[in-house]
């Protein structure tokens, strides 16, 4: 495309140079091809960078030409053998992993950054997001996940502090074999990130639900009267890693459905770093899982879980996770206790190719005695830009295999297990 950009340009220089050869002098001519460089140049930096979009700028943030474009999707064909496409236990994500396991969809961001001249920069951003799915019941497609701007280096005393306003992602770590986000307030509001407090940073904002249409997912403009007051202490340095603490409450308005609006809920949560690849979570809820928005009563939440890699040679790569969930409270209308182990090894054949197998086991145990058991085994053949696990974008042939076994006193013991075959993209940029 860039090649035909230039070509009228070129053409009518080279015309130009025809019929004026006798009259040019090399000086003028030097000149001319020179300007063309410059031309060209121009016509360059009009297009996108592409460059990942940073969701809070520090006061020494480059402030690029044009427009960001940054994102994350994965998109292909998952055609299913078996009674299920997809092996689902349990309410951590993908809890037997992810790989072959996972549905379509994708983030699509434009963010411009500027600066003043007294040297406060500024960005603003918006995303599309796609994950409606009919086994989610979902009626409607394309949302407004994103739409915020926000300022750093305002405070020559805190200059890394940002301060934000508006619709975004907020507070939500994920883990990744079993894409996991076990803390999300995303929502609309306010707040400031990276307040310095010299052995430790703070974060803290005032953020609103995003009210939807009944029936289906879309987002709508206002809130829903279900609100957070969220914090985070990080980049503590406890001596074996990174320690960042999370703290957050919620409760609601008139506006909200009248069986909440009595109700709060709060949420802490903890990760530890434990040298460089591996990681402690724990978190513990009051009327509330992953989200105080969620109100949920008399209902305790207590997770648990460690991950990591260990690379054993120059090749080869093993991914791990494992972790335990107990929901209790008198408003939990079956109590249980939920356990998971993922491994995903990983050989890189070169920088392009690699094989995955990725092998998870599952178990959820309820309080009226009966159990669900899953497991799951997904082969992959890649194709990546880099070689490496965390390579994208990334093309991907897989196979999985698995099963869910449902039983247990006054249940019905039931198999439903899943062979599927797919094509895939993953990619984030």
């Amino acid at each position: 495309m860039k090649n035909f950009k230039f070509l009228p340009l070129s053409l009518a220089v080279a015309t130009s140079l025809a019929s004026g050869a006798a009259f040019a002098s090399d000086a003028e001519i030097s000149e001319l091809e020179q300007r063309i460089a410059e031309l060209e140049k121009a016509v360059v930096t009009l297009d996108y960078t592409d460059d990942q979009q940073q969701s809070a700028l520090s006061s020494d943030t480059e402030v690029p030409l044009g427009v960001i474009f940054s994102g994350y999707a994965r998109y292909g064909a998952h055609y299913q053998s078996g009674d299920n496409k997809y092996v689902q236990i349990g309410s951590t994500g993908a809890a037997v992993g992810r790989l072959g396991n996972e549905v379509n969809g994708g983030e699509f961001q434009l963010g411009k950054i500027f600066e003043s001249e007294s040297g406060v920069k500024w960005n603003l951003a918006v995303m599309l997001d796609h994950w409606a799915h009919s086994d989610w019941g979902s009626t409607d497609g394309v949302n407004l996940k994103k739409f915020y701007a926000g300022a750093s280096n305002i405070f020559e005393s805190q200059p890394d502090l940002y301060v934000w306003a508006g619709r975004d992602f907020h507070q939500r770590p994920q883990q990744g074999l079993n894409d996991y986000f076990w803390m999300t307030h995303d929502g609309q509001g306010g707040g400031f990130t990276n307040f310095d407090l010299g052995a430790a940073k703070f974060d803290l904002a005032f953020v609103g639900q995003v009210a939807s249409n009944d029936g289906g997912n879309a987002a709508l403009v206002n809130d829903n009267g279900r609100y957070a007051v969220t914090s985070k202490l990080h980049s503590i340095n406890a001596g074996i890693g990174n320690l960042d603490i999370y703290a957050n409450y919620g409760f609601a308005s008139d506006e909200a459905d009248v069986e909440v609006q009595d109700e709060s809920a709060w949420l802490v949560g903890a990760t530890l770093g434990l040298g460089d690849s591996n990681k402690l979570i724990m978190k513990y809820g009051d009327g509330a899982d992953n989200s105080v928005f969620e109100l949920a009563g008399d209902k305790q939440v207590f997770y648990v879980s460690l991950e990591g890699g260990v690379n054993p040679a120059d090749q080869w790569y093993i991914d791990y996770l494992a972790s335990y969930k107990d929901i209790s409270g008198d408003d939990v209308s079956n109590e249980s206790s939920e356990y998971s182990a993922i491994v995903r090894p990983m050989y890189n054949w070169d920088d392009t190719h690699s094989t995955w197998l990725e092998a998870g086991l599952a178990q959820v145990d309820y309080e009226d005695d009966s159990k669900q058991q899953a497991w799951k085994v997904t082969l992959s053949q890649n194709i990546s830009l880099g070689g490496l696990p965390w390579s994208r974008p990334m093309l991907r042939f897989y196979t999985t295999v698995g099963d869910v076994e449902t039983k247990g006193t006054g249940v019905e013991t039931t198999n439903v297990d899943t062979v599927s075959f797919g094509a895939m993209f993953e990619a984030w940029w």
